[in-house]
């Protein structure tokens, strides 16, 4: 398990901006896998594995190596972890809910290498490795069937256990803090954030956490029906690191969800939208440049909502490249002068 780094990551977000990785797997698609290469040792799985991008930190190791180092290259300070449907729940489209621990593990691993790298190429700049854990598949709040409003395909004690399964492996793997990202339902959320509570404890040891929601549509609430003031006074009890949205709307569109969240939150914020709206004539499936997304990124900053800025769907390397630039020398989000006290 890593050293706790809250104190550190509080003093350089209360320093700078700081630069969270891009789309895996915008860059996963561009590697051209084929069900071969997803498959790797487990020639003889009965099911299909190509699309299962988790899976690659097993079969393919080398090649999320290479995404994460193209991150770091281009300027971000933290990495998430290949992980993003990484628990039992979402595994069980493939059938390989027994691999999770041995994914999470692997995946945070890997991140971890590619991070301790780059530290030592520039130990004036430590780089971090943020373990992802990501909404599954299902959702406790809502009913899968319009004519059984009452009706629910998973409990919130199953998600307990995918998400602990999910999260010690981040940890044993190396994880420097955990995100809960991509939150369209904060029941998941809670379920996932009670999972890393219980985790702490049997370790007697902590790590950060961030977590970070996703407005759905242009109502400005999450899928289970929150504003992102509610989202916060929903999670704000696990006093996380920092909290956030991410993927869904683009930045064009996220701006005053993101500056309700910078006027009501007593931790940092995080922000890292997708490369806009899904334009499937595009390169990457998305329509915004990496000039558009960081131009949008960089007023968020100047107008002093964020601490964290990064990519979500359709970002590459390019983008967080200029949105690093953007950035660059622009003073972060300053805390409430009581939350201050409560990180330092």
């Amino acid at each position: 398990m890593q050293p706790d780094h809250t104190a550190e990551l509080a003093r350089l977000l209360g320093e700078r901006i700081l630069v969270l990785d891009g789309a895996m797997g915008t860059m996963i698609q561009q590697c051209r896998l084929g069900e071969r290469d997803f498959r790797g040792r487990f020639h003889d799985h009965p099911r299909d594995l190509a699309g299962d991008n988790d899976l690659l930190s097993l079969t393919q190791p080398q090649a999320i190596a290479t995404i994460h180092d193209a991150y770091f290259e281009a300027g971000a300070d933290l990495v998430e972890t290949n992980t993003f449907n990484a628990t039992r729940i979402a595994q069980a489209d493939y059938g390989m809910e027994s691999e999770v621990r041995a994914i999470n593990e692997a995946a945070a691993r890997i991140a971890r290498e590619s991070a301790d790298r780059w530290t030592r190429r520039t130990p004036e700049r430590p780089r971090f490795v943020a373990g992802a854990l990501g909404p599954t598949n299902r959702t406790a709040s809502l009913s899968p069937d319009v004519n059984d409003p009452g009706a629910r395909n998973v409990t919130f004690d199953e998600l307990v256990t995918a998400y602990g399964e999910a999260a010690n492996g981040l940890i044993d793997g190396g994880a420097d803090l955990l995100l809960v990202e991509t939150v369209f339902d904060t029941l998941n959320a809670k379920a996932a954030l009670f999972a890393i509570e219980q985790a702490f404890d049997r370790r007697g040891a902590r790590l950060p956490v961030i977590v970070s929601g996703t407005i759905t549509d242009a109502s400005g609430r999450t899928l289970s029906g929150q504003t992102p003031t509610a989202f916060w006074h929903s999670v704000r009890h696990v006093k996380p690191l920092a909290v956030g949205l991410n993927c869904a709307l683009g930045a064009a569109l996220m701006r005053p969800y993101i500056e309700e969240l910078a006027h009501v939150a007593d931790a940092f914020v995080s922000c890292y939208p997708n490369a806009g709206l899904p334009n499937p004539m595009s390169d990457t499936g998305y329509d915004e440049s990496p000039e558009e997304t960081s131009r949008m990124l960089g007023e968020f900053a100047r107008a002093g909502f964020v601490n964290i800025v990064g990519g979500c769907c359709g970002t590459t390397p390019d983008h967080i490249r200029a949105i690093a630039a953007a950035v660059r020398g622009v003073p972060p989000r300053r805390l409430p002068a009581k939350a201050e006290l409560a990180v330092a």
